[in-house]
């Protein structure tokens, strides 16, 4: 297990050192009040601790991500282990905590509005229809995925999983982050993260046989690696979708320096 151990080593590695770089690029500054205080509304805007961010975060950015990166993973084989220990470090998590710290530099801002700011009301306009459409899309995505598996699992038939689902986005939309996101999400995060321990004890100690990085089967079914592995996998390393994301854990954080706990580590899910 050289590479399991191996893309550990390096994810907490880019974790200690590659985040005290990025820190000292972006100039963290505790004395600079955050959006959190400054514009405080218990509603968006509501102090909360780094850990419910850091599992609140980690939660947005899997979401599917170990089911369907699972699949993509064995479709493209060895060089989709490394897009993602690789991409995770010097793109995933710099482009969350990027974005993360632009809200919080902009009073918590979204990313339609920082797009406005920087490159004009018409490059804003294509951006709000775009993100539209990608929000229908993910929301498609994000409902039907979990309904499906609540209908296997459960006796709940499909489409009323589905009600069921969209009723809690309604709920996690109108009522402050506190209420529902700040409580309910850190749980499932808690939930995801213990999963993901256990199956790495799981793997260690089961005897079960894992092999180990090579550079054979680079090409399975011809499939090109550029660009349809960047895409393809795209939580699992880089989204470009995270940047909607982020200003959630930005306006929640009480100080800079805890953005890279919030924002760059839990891109490596």
């Amino acid at each position: 297990m050289i590479t399991f151990f191996a893309a550990l080593a390096l994810l907490i590695l880019g974790y200690v050192f590659y985040s005290k770089f990025i820190e000292r690029v972006f100039g963290i500054d505790d004395n600079t009040p955050t959006p959190a205080y400054s514009k405080t509304d218990k509603l968006d805007f509501v102090p909360m601790s780094w850990w419910k961010g850091n599992l609140i975060q980690l939660l947005n950015i899997a979401g599917l991500g170990p089911i369907y990166g699972a699949v993509a993973g064995a479709l493209y084989g060895p060089v989709a282990f490394v897009w993602i220990v690789v991409g995770s470090i010097f793109a995933g998590g710099v482009h969350d905590y990027f974005s993360g710290v632009m809200s919080m530099r902009h009073g918590g801002a979204q990313f339609p509005t920082l797009v406005g700011k920087y490159l004009g009301k018409n490059a804003k306009v294509f951006i709000n229809g775009l993100s539209l459409v990608l929000m229908l899309l993910v929301t498609a995505a994000f409902t039907a995925g979990p309904a499906q598996l609540i209908a296997q699992i459960t006796p709940i038939n499909f489409i009323t999983a589905l009600a069921i689902i969209f009723f809690y986005f309604i709920l996690a939309t109108i009522l402050p982050i506190n209420k529902v996101i700040g409580r309910i999400y850190p749980l499932l995060g808690g939930i995801l993260l213990f999963m993901a321990i256990a199956v790495a004890v799981a793997l260690v100690f089961s005897g079960k046989p894992m092999p180990n990085l090579t550079f054979e089967n680079l090409h399975p079914g011809t499939l090109p690696i550029w660009p349809l592995l960047m895409v393809t996998i795209s939580c699992g390393a880089i989204s470009g979708f995270h940047c909607t994301q982020s200003p959630i854990i930005a306006r929640t954080m009480k100080k800079e320096s805890d953005g890279p706990q919030n924002l760059l580590w839990c891109n490596d899910h």
